[in-house]
């Protein structure tokens, strides 16, 4: 049996590249997919050579030339048209509130936005009073930076 993968070791790497791209299917983000196209260039160097360390210095090789190359090319070209807006918390960044909770210029506060409530930070000098409205300025996890609206 092990002289038979030895001898086969093509078959190997074909079944490699064929679960990569069923993996791929499942992801979409264009990157496990070249592995299967390392896999793909292992397979031809394994027709070529019997050598195991060549086939895997293939593999690694094909591997990185496609996620250098192909990847940005398969992103740029087979995304494009889609919605490029942000969601969840990147969505914040330019959206305006309402203090609930005076924003302490060396502390924390509250801030309204949309039904949600968020803790807030602000870079200004001052405290930024209860009902005064703002501005989403920044991000750092889930603790939102506020600016003051004029």
């Amino acid at each position: 049996m092990i002289e038979y993968l030895a001898q086969h070791l093509w078959q190997m790497w074909a079944v490699i590249a064929v679960v990569c791209l069923i993996l791929e299917l499942m992801a979409g983000d264009f990157f496990i997919i070249c592995f299967a196209i390392g896999a793909l260039g292992a397979v031809l160097s394994a027709l070529l050579s019997e050598s195991f360390y060549l086939q895997l210095f293939a593999f690694a090789v094909f591997s990185m030339v496609a996620l250098v190359y192909v990847r940005p090319f398969a992103r740029r070209y087979l995304h494009k048209g889609e919605d490029p807006r942000v969601s969840n918390a990147d969505a914040l960044m330019g959206r305006q509130g309402r203090v609930v909770e005076t924003v302490k210029a060396d502390g924390f506060g509250r801030v309204q936005i949309d039904g949600d409530i968020w803790k807030a930070v602000t870079n200004e000098p001052e405290d930024i009073p209860e009902g005064k409205n703002v501005r989403v300025v920044g991000r750092e996890s889930t603790i939102i930076t506020v600016e003051t609206i004029h």
